[in-house]
């Protein structure tokens, strides 16, 4: 840890009604990391994503960003503040072209040409495929597009992505996980949420296993791999 705090979870609580999801979790991202969120299905992954971005807001707890609480913001004003997030349903325009799904979240946050050149240069396949429809790309492709929509309009200073690799063929989970390391590479801070502890581990510079709503675990991403007995319990990995 740099000292540098980008964002910061405090002893956050959050319920869907009187279900009490996650309990007193607490972790923080540097700028400039990759830190991965990994856990079973039902740990409470998503929900935290949700927390942080104003969607399902916690009922005790903070959540600071760049020295700010944001926990009572609203959606749009936690995308305004830098934070972006691509959900695992991935919500992109599927009768739109990959130029027109990028303008128009471009011009959703005001973003520019150069804004919308510079993905195209993260994403060479999305340069090649401007003027094809998104229904008929591969899955792969889709997450690409769904990372680049994320990454235009309002500065991007954190980037949440959730379940990047589900559903994907094992030749495109590596070419989707080249390409977010290469964006990390780049300078922006990611907090990837993902189910495929390998990838997530291989990539990302710090782990927190999430169990029940629970912080179980909280380190560096070789230590949590060569910890048999908590690969088995928490992540179901031998």
């Amino acid at each position: 840890m740099s000292g540098d705090d980008l964002l910061r979870v405090e002893s956050i609580n959050t319920y869907y009604g009187e279900s009490h999801i996650l309990h007193d979790v607490s972790f923080e991202i540097d700028r400039g990391e990759m830190v991965t969120l990994v856990g079973r299905n039902g740990a409470g992954k998503t929900t935290t994503l949700r927390s942080i971005m104003g969607l399902t807001p916690p009922r005790s707890g903070r959540i600071v960003f760049q020295g700010e609480e944001i926990q009572a913001f609203r959606p749009y004003r936690i995308r305004q503040a830098g934070v972006s997030w691509v959900p695992e349903d991935r919500r992109i325009f599927p009768d739109l072209t990959v130029a027109e799904n990028i303008r128009l979240a471009a011009s959703a946050g005001n973003g520019s040409r150069t804004d919308m050149e510079q993905v195209y240069d993260l994403f060479p396949r999305l340069d090649e495929r401007r003027s094809q429809r998104t229904g008929t790309m591969s899955g792969g492709e889709q997450q690409m597009l769904a990372i680049a929509r994320a990454l235009v309009g309002p500065e991007t200073d954190l980037l949440m992505l959730d379940e990047p690799s589900e559903g994907l063929a094992p030749q495109i989970i590596e070419d989707v996980r080249k390409s977010i390391k290469a964006l990390n590479e780049r300078g922006v801070t990611i907090l990837l949420v993902e189910q495929n502890a390998d990838l997530a581990l291989d990539i990302a510079d710090r782990a927190y296993v999430l169990e029940t709503g629970r912080i179980e675990y909280r380190g560096g991403t070789d230590e949590l791999r060569q910890n048999e007995s908590l690969m088995q319990e928490y992540l179901g990995v031998r």
